[in-house]
This record gives C-alpha cells, structure tokens and sequence, in this order.
C-alpha cells in the first residue's frame, strides 16, 4: 500500500509539472506588436480572487518596461490580434489591459490590482526574465511569477510561492504600491469571451 501511495504521489507530480503549452509568435508579429507605454515604468500583478472563499485563483504580472507586455502564465486570457511567446503577451494597449481585466473579473470572481512605480532598469531586467522563463505549466502561475520578481531590486522581500494569495498579501507591502479591487457582475460565462467589442465604453 505504502509503495502505491509513492507512485499515485509521483503520477499526480508529473501530472502538474506538465500541460505548458509553448508558443512562438514571429519576430515580424511582435515588432508589428510593439507598443510603448507612458512612463514611469510600473510593474502591476493581477490577483484573480474566488468571491465566496477570498482564495487566489489566478495571478498575471503588467510589465511596462521598454514596451509593455502581459505575462498571464497558464492562463486562458488570448487576443488574436497578441502575438505570444511563450505566455507573453505582446501589444499590450491600455484597451488590452482592460480586456483583460474585464476577461476575469466576473459574478464569481474579483480583481485586485496592485501597482509599483520602478526604474527603467528593474522594468528592463524583469522583462528579460519573463520572456526567457518559457511556458508555464499549468497550476504554476504564481510560482513563475514569484519566480521571476525573487531577488530583484526593491523585489527581495517577496517570496516564492504557488498561492495568488499569498504573492498579493506580500506585494501590498511593498513601499509605494497603489492598489484597487475590480468587482463585475457579468455572468461567469464571459471568461470564454476572446473579443474585444470596439463600440463596448469600458474599453475606451
């Protein structure tokens, strides 16, 4: 019995180290992509909470660094006019920031936002480290982004962890964090909406 057990344990490990699902888009597609923010440069996570039990079930990281991109590891969230490497997103518009809020926030589930004014360099360096982490399986968003922020400057505090929870409770003490919940009442239904409807004035 003891030995099932270590195997029905090893199977299930296996189990969720996998699902990453890799993508590459063309380096045409992400230059057509490029889009500059504003500065200063911030870092933003996004903290995907259930309603009823104030558990984290998702977290993605808006990095505006040189261009502004969504690292959203694991997740569901898509355009198809983003191109994507490997669970970053590409062309990250403010019209796209808040699609992708109003992709997840939702009767069951709220949005917190929490943002970080950095410097350029500390914007470039975690840049670097998402586009190089690769595709992340599923179950592991938040340990990827806790992952990529770990050691960095003004970032030491943070730890690495599995639970959306946890990263957010930890980034809200991070000096100078600005943050703001994001209720909806759409049906739960839209978290499989993938289109932007141009005339919708949230989107604006």
């Amino acid at each position: 019995m003891h030995r099932l057990m270590i195997c029905l344990v090893a199977l299930l490990a296996l189990a969720a180290c996998g699902g990453a699902e890799p993508k590459w888009a063309s380096d045409a597609a992400v230059a057509q992509a490029r889009y500059v923010h504003s500065t200063p440069r911030t870092l933003t996570l996004y903290t995907v909470l259930n309603k009823r039990s104030g558990a984290g079930a998702h977290a993605g990281l808006l990095i505006n660094a040189s261009q502004q991109v969504m690292f959203d590891p694991a997740g569901s969230w898509q355009h198809p006019k983003l191109p994507e490497r490997n669970d970053v997103h590409f062309g990250i518009t403010p019209r796209m920031v808040s699609f992708y809020i109003d992709y997840h926030a939702r009767e069951t589930f709220d949005v917190i936002e929490q943002t970080i004014v950095v410097s350029p360099e500390v914007a470039e360096l975690v840049l670097a480290r998402a586009m190089a982490y690769g595709a992340v399986p599923k179950a592991q968003c938040t340990l990827s982004i806790s992952r990529i922020l770990k050691d960095v400057p003004g970032f030491e505090s943070l730890p690495i962890t599995w639970y959306p929870r946890n990263l957010m409770d930890a980034f809200e003490t991070l000096p100078g964090v600005k943050s703001r919940m994001i209720t909806d009442n759409d049906a739960d239904n839209n978290h499989g909406v993938l289109l932007v409807q141009a005339g919708d004035p949230r989107l604006q």
